[in-house]
């Protein structure tokens, strides 16, 4: 089983919920985890509690809320991927200094103490900026992998980048190989 952990970049979801949907018609079975932010933010895109409704019907499972039910994930209900799309400029900040403080961040850390690997598929309007050093960090870490992104609206928004929604399922199958999808910035 692969987790898919959705993260709170709101305008990004429906992209990463096709991803999902995408991963599924290609034969893998997901279980759904949700930032605080995806299941206890209302927002102008979704409702919080119709979108994990949502996931839980396209992966047809209950999804992970809490901290508490993310530990599991390494110890004794180990997952064989990990997937976090859309993966915050807070959660990259998260992952790259160690704190486990969400529900996502806590999957992460039981995953990786398993010797597992993570895609991350970034959405974040200051990935550019302040969060390019965590992008870095995590780009040599063992065990974690990016899908291709790219910078959304250059001139209005300089320093957003965004991952290729399309090219998951790719980078997925690469990373399931111990491989980087190239080129990483497109």
């Amino acid at each position: 089983m692969t987790g898919f952990a959705f993260c709170g970049s709101h305008c990004t979801l429906n992209a990463a919920l096709e991803a999902a949907k995408r991963l599924i018609e290609a034969g893998e079975e997901l279980l759904p985890i949700f930032s605080f932010s995806v299941s206890g933010t209302d927002t102008r895109f979704f409702k919080a509690r119709d979108f994990c409704r949502r996931a839980e019907e396209l992966c047809g499972t209950r999804g992970i809320y809490s901290i508490v039910e993310a530990e599991p994930l390494g110890p004794s209900r180990p997952l064989d991927y990990l997937i976090i799309c859309p993966c915050t400029g807070n959660t990259l900040a998260r992952l790259a200094n160690g704190i486990c403080d969400t529900p996502v961040t806590m999957a992460a850390k039981a995953h990786l103490r398993n010797g597992r690997r993570i895609l991350l598929c970034p959405a974040s309007n200051d990935a550019l900026g302040a969060g390019l050093k965590n992008i870095a960090a995590l780009t040599v870490r063992k065990g974690i992998f990016f899908t291709p992104m790219k910078q959304d609206d250059p001139l209005n928004k300089p320093f957003s980048l965004v991952t290729d929604f399309n090219k998951v399922p790719e980078a997925f199958e690469a990373m399931k190989r111990d491989t980087q999808l190239r080129p990483l910035f497109l």
